[in-house]
């Protein structure tokens, strides 16, 4: 039996084909759906200047965007908060809240303007707030 690269795999980057029909879709529309008692959360990334004015390099931005605590819900799956036993008949969160959630939780995906999105369970929601800048980092 021959083994194979699992580059070899892939097809060509030259023999891909754009899909016109993705371009009219909104940036929302394109963003991965969760599916089941998921949900889609983009990490809070906070302003890009210190306190005392010093701009912060994409790295020190992606370093916070990686351990933030705050999300914004974008999408929920099907099934969020469906069982009555374990959230009440109350969602924790909803669509368009501003979500506080563990450290490192979630699935992890970059979009193409290199844009981070995390998926992550209902039960992962610790808390809601009003303001992403009431809650204050360690570095700032």
């Amino acid at each position: 039996m021959k083994k194979t690269s699992i580059e070899s795999a892939f097809v060509q980057k030259d023999d891909l084909v754009l899909d016109p029909s993705l371009l009219d879709k909104s940036v929302l529309d394109r963003m991965p759906s969760p599916s089941g008692w998921r949900m889609l959360v983009i990490p809070y990334v906070g302003k890009r200047t210190s306190k005392g004015g010093i701009h912060l390099t994409k790295d020190t931005i992606d370093r916070e965007s990686l351990a933030t605590v705050v999300a914004y819900v974008v999408k929920k799956g099907p099934l969020c908060y469906s069982d009555v036993d374990k959230f009440g008949k109350t969602a924790w969160c909803e669509e368009g809240d501003w979500a506080l959630i563990g450290r490192y939780a979630g699935a992890r995906f970059k979009l193409d303007e290199g844009d981070e999105v995390r998926i992550i369970n209902d039960d992962e929601v610790i808390g809601t707030i009003l303001n992403p800048e009431d809650i204050v980092s360690s570095w700032r």
